[in-house]
């Protein structure tokens, strides 16, 4: 059989304040579109459907929308999974009569452990969870961290493969090794981040979430699909698609996907950005990062910018008294570090002293807890 692997839609996303529900939209379309096209018996989703635990109306009502269209209109079997940015309990409403339509969505941690057999294949729909969540269901204190939960998980998982079948991984969690983007949430608490890879050996092919590029993990069997649209200026570059899986041959190649609207940098004058010359040879619809090359000041620059380049995301200077290169190095650099390391900086240039492990631990539980009400306002 076919499979279609997609993630991290993150639905009611905004772009520096601009509205993506019509970008989302129309790249929906798109993956339908490839959907048919590839003939596929089956669409997988590992995760972050929506980009907030509360989503907005208009949000909910494009995802109802959608689902209903490829599974009830379409006939498409749906294997989806709640991601670490959705509401496990408020997505799952609905679920007792969704597995009737063949949309199959897993929320909870002891539901991955039941496989959906479909074709030659079991799959296993591992959604986010808390190291909390893995305590209770194995009635073991000791698991702290994903890092420690994630062995017995597969484990339990291994228990139920039938050795007839192809055994598929659907999962929403940062594999080791992988690379990150700007728009993915930096959390190690809890150990969202580094599940070694070796766990997932045994899978045939593992359909990953939560990192936005396809190029972040290339494991013989695993991918992340990526986000269908670029989130961040740091995902200029990136292509964007889904995978399709041959579960027969197990193969899998990328299909890519074209945004209603693109992100890209623009360097130049004032003069310049409002000469016709210029933006004629640009698509100026576009998500644009602007770098200014005057120094003087410019007396209502974003309106005027604004009349020929409705979607700016961002101006910055290119010859102030630091470059637009250096205050990117600056921010990159404090964004590839993890809000636990932030805070041992801070608390270390302060008092002069190191953090003791039991000061690491209530950091750790704090910022777990601030981290997670955030994703839910």
């Amino acid at each position: 059989m076919k499979v279609l692997h997609t993630a991290d839609w993150h639905m009611g996303k905004k772009l520096h304040g601009y509205d993506l529900l019509p970008d989302q939209a129309y790249i929906l379309d798109q993956i339908l579109k490839i959907a048919k096209e590839e003939i596929v018996e089956a669409i997988v989703i590992a995760g972050d459907l929506y980009d907030r635990s509360v989503p907005s109306e208009a949000s909910v009502r494009l995802l109802n929308q959608t689902i209903a269209d490829w599974n009830l209109t379409q006939q498409f079997p749906l294997l989806a999974i709640s991601g670490n940015h959705d509401s496990a309990t408020r997505l799952a409403t609905g679920t007792p009569w969704f597995n009737q339509a063949q949309f199959h969505l897993h929320t909870r941690l002891k539901e991955a452990f039941t496989p959906v057999e479909m074709g030659n294949s079991q799959f296993y729909l591992l959604p986010y969870f808390e190291p909390v969540d893995a305590r209770i269901y194995f009635e073991d204190s000791e698991l702290r961290t994903i890092q420690q939960a994630m062995p017995k998980v597969i484990e339990k998982i291994q228990e139920s493969f039938d050795p007839d079948k192809k055994h598929i991984l659907v999962s929403h969690f940062f594999v080791a090794g992988s690379s990150k983007t700007d728009s993915e949430t930096k959390i190690e608490v809890g150990g969202l981040d580094g599940i070694n890879g070796k766990l997932l050996e045994c899978f045939d092919y593992v359909a990953l979430g939560h990192l936005h590029g396809k190029d972040a993990l290339k494991m013989a069997n695993a991918r992340y699909s990526g986000s269908p649209l670029k989130y961040s200026l740091s995902e200029k570059d990136q292509t964007k698609g889904v995978w399709i899986v041959d579960t027969d041959t197990m193969d899998f190649s990328f299909r890519t996907l074209t945004p209603l609207h693109e992100i890209q940098e623009l360097q130049a004058s004032f003069a310049e950005l409002l000469d016709p010359a210029f933006y004629t040879t640009i698509n100026r619809e576009d998500y644009l990062s602007i770098l200014l090359e005057d120094r003087a000041v410019i007396p209502n620059l974003m309106n005027q910018l604004r009349q020929v380049y409705p979607r700016i995301i961002q101006v910055e200077r290119a010859n102030g008294f630091e470059t637009a290169v250096e205050k990117r190095l600056k921010k990159e650099n404090i964004k590839e570090k993890s809000p636990v390391n932030l805070t041992k900086d801070f608390f270390t240039e302060v008092s002069q002293n190191e953090l003791t492990a039991k000061q690491k631990k209530w950091i750790e539980e704090g910022l777990h807890t601030i981290l997670k009400k955030g994703g839910e306002e």
